[in-house]
């Protein structure tokens, strides 16, 4: 095992252009599963392959284990990567994928045996050895090309979006399995993906890029409570969290033609007079809309429910702006129709303000 370090690392493919990856700091302790997640274009692809040696580093460090890696060619950083991709020897058996790298390092064949069986074990891949990988599910095939990597026992695990090719139940199972087996090993593993849910699921810390720069490095559990700025909060959270930029009132904010009240300690962290603010779908109260707006509400109208058995989700806009979505968690089955006035109200004093011009968190 080994920490892995990024010290103000860049990486430009043009000169002139935006960096890729843009003077990127990150402390990854020994042991740790640290997932990188952004959107498309974010950085964080080009930043683990940054650390596997694969694309240069034009300004800081990398470090692994203490040992700067700047010049060092990827065969000699002691590092393990599984792609999107499972690049498997369609001619060979499972065992033989599995000890190839093994076999060209010069290991002997019982080591190499030995090596193979215990990855197989672990990855549940025993009674599989002897097939091809034809006929192998997609997950079964992701595992294989995982215990690739386990044999080689490196420092580092390097993930690159492993699950992409897999269907959505398949995703879910092997994530699980993912996880499971970092745990186990013990290895420092650094996982890229798109996908926020996978992210705040299996990492013991999360990366959040966008543009090329860290949004922020915090524990999936604090990304969701407290969000660096307003793209992390936008980002976070399957429903997004509602971000509304307002004009703030005596009591709180106005939205559209209702003011919607504020605890008097979020209140007091409002300095302008306007501010960004975010409310997660499940901290909104429902009320039945149509005796009119009590005082504090808001009124919407429903256009879509999503109902997913123990929850549902209410998708309205403002009464008096059409243009303004407002996402709503709400128990299952609770009975909202498609054009139901609504009244909604926070139930939380635990919200989110957002300075509207820079995004940082008030």
């Amino acid at each position: 095992m080994a920490d892995v370090v990024f010290d103000q690392a860049s990486r430009v493919y043009t000169a002139g252009a935006k960096p890729a990856v843009n003077r990127l700091d990150l402390e990854i302790a020994e042991g740790e599963f640290v997932v990188l997640v952004g959107p498309s274009g974010s950085g964080k692809s080009t930043a683990l392959r940054m650390l596997a040696g694969l694309e240069e580093i034009d300004d800081g460090e990398i470090r692994i284990g203490g040992r700067n890696m700047v010049g060092v060619p990827s065969r000699d950083r002691d590092i393990a990567m599984v792609f999107q991709n499972y690049a498997l020897y369609p001619n060979k058996t499972v065992g033989d994928n599995m000890a190839f790298p093994l076999k060209m390092r010069g290991v002997d064949k019982a080591t190499q045996q030995e090596k193979v069986r215990a990855a197989a074990d672990i990855l549940g891949l025993t009674d599989y050895l002897d097939r091809k990988p034809k006929a192998l599910s997609g997950g079964q095939r992701q595992r294989v090309a995982m215990g690739r990597a386990i044999v080689r026992e490196p420092q580092v695990f390097l993930m690159d979006e492993p699950l992409s090719n897999l269907d959505a139940k398949m995703r879910v199972s092997t994530r699980t399995e993912i996880a499971a087996m970092q745990r186990r090993l013990g290895v420092t593993t650094v996982y890229v993906t798109h996908d926020q849910v996978e992210a705040m699921t299996m990492g013991d810390r999360v990366a959040l890029l966008a543009d090329g720069k860290l949004q922020q490095f915090d524990t999936p559990a604090d990304l969701y409570d407290k969000p660096a700025n307003a793209f992390v909060a936008g980002f976070i959270g399957s429903p997004a969290m509602n971000l509304f930029t307002l004009p703030v009132s005596a009591e709180g904010v106005r939205i559209g033609s209702s003011e919607l009240r504020l605890p008097r300690e979020v209140q007091s962290r409002i300095s302008g007079d306007r501010v960004t603010l975010g409310i997660r779908p499940e901290q909104w109260g429902v009320a039945n809309g149509d005796g009119g707006a009590s005082a504090g509400g808001v009124k919407a109208q429903v256009d879509v429910v999503e109902e997913l058995g123990s929850d549902a989700y209410l998708y309205a806009h403002l009464d008096d702006d059409a243009q303004t979505a407002v996402v709503v968690r709400t128990a299952g089955r609770s009975g909202a129709r498609r054009g139901d006035q609504i009244v909604l109200t926070p139930t939380s004093d635990e919200l989110h303000l957002f300075d509207p011009e820079s995004g940082d968190r008030l």
